[in-house]
């Protein structure tokens, strides 16, 4: 098999495996589902349920897709920002670290309060989740340029901006689409603990209310449905970036190029 069938085959094996072990497991013992739900009634849930799961899902997707996009945005005009002056990268550079590393459930309740508009909030909470990977990736990526490419640049007296574009950002590509795969993640995860801290429910409720709702109901398959979604969800992203980063850098990058 080729290196491009095994990336499918054996995960796909192990996820046949972990499913088989855990129906066995329910039948064996005989588990009550709301304890324990098999695989067999999560996908039964799943059909039965398809229309507010699925319609759940879009919420928490567009959640999600709305705040990558502000975080991939806001994190090159700040890496940009970084890389062009070492004052600037020094002086907000910590506060970069500041957003990482408080936990958004801490500011989401005052976001949600100071934005009126829920959706928004919950972008909001969302991005500053998925922000700090773009910034620390592409800054590095914008300062690891080859140092006699560099001084070449000096010597013909390039300008700040054909540095940039020609060749600090191309250096940059492939630190810049490993940050777009820590980030695509991130975005959902802030989407989901975004909606568990709101906690709204009528119209336009995501997953992360149906899985409130359903563990209030003890409706543990829709939980675990609802969590499938999510994470099939996380891994769908993941592999678009991983195929966007391919199409880009495949055919000059040796990051990208076919390994034994």
């Amino acid at each position: 098999m080729t290196a491009s069938t095994n990336k499918i085959v054996w995960p796909a094996l192990v996820a046949v495996l972990l499913i088989g072990a855990w129906q066995a497991l329910v039948v064996v013992y005989k588990l009550p589902p709301f304890l324990v739900p098999s695989p067999m009634n999560v996908a039964e849930t799943l059909v039965k349920d398809a229309g507010l799961l699925f319609g759940a899902l879009y919420t928490t997707l567009k959640i999600t897709l709305f705040a990558f996009l502000c975080a991939t945005v806001l994190g090159v005009l700040i890496a940009f920002a970084f890389v062009q002056s070492r004052v600037i990268e020094t002086a907000l550079f910590p506060y970069a670290v500041l957003l990482q590393v408080t936990p958004i459930v801490a500011i989401a309740p005052l976001i949600i309060i100071w934005v009126k508009d829920p959706t928004a909030s919950l972008v909001i909470c969302a991005t500053l989740v998925a922000l700090f990977p773009i910034i620390a990736n592409t800054t590095l990526g914008l300062r690891s340029v080859n140092p006699g490419l560099m001084s070449y640049f000096k010597l013909n007296r390039a300008t700040r901006v054909q540095t940039l574009l020609r060749l600090r950002i191309p250096s940059a590509l492939p630190y810049f689409f490993g940050g777009l795969r820590i980030s695509s993640g991130l975005a959902l995860i802030g989407a989901v603990v975004a909606e568990f801290v709101a906690g709204t429910g009528g119209t336009g409720t995501g997953l992360a209310y149906q899985i409130l709702q359903a563990g209030y109901q003890l409706n543990i398959p829709r939980m675990f449905a609802a969590l499938v979604l999510i994470t099939v969800t996380g891994v769908l992203l993941f592999a678009l970036m991983a195929v966007l980063s391919k199409w880009a850098l495949g055919s000059w990058h040796e990051s990208e190029q076919a390994h034994d």
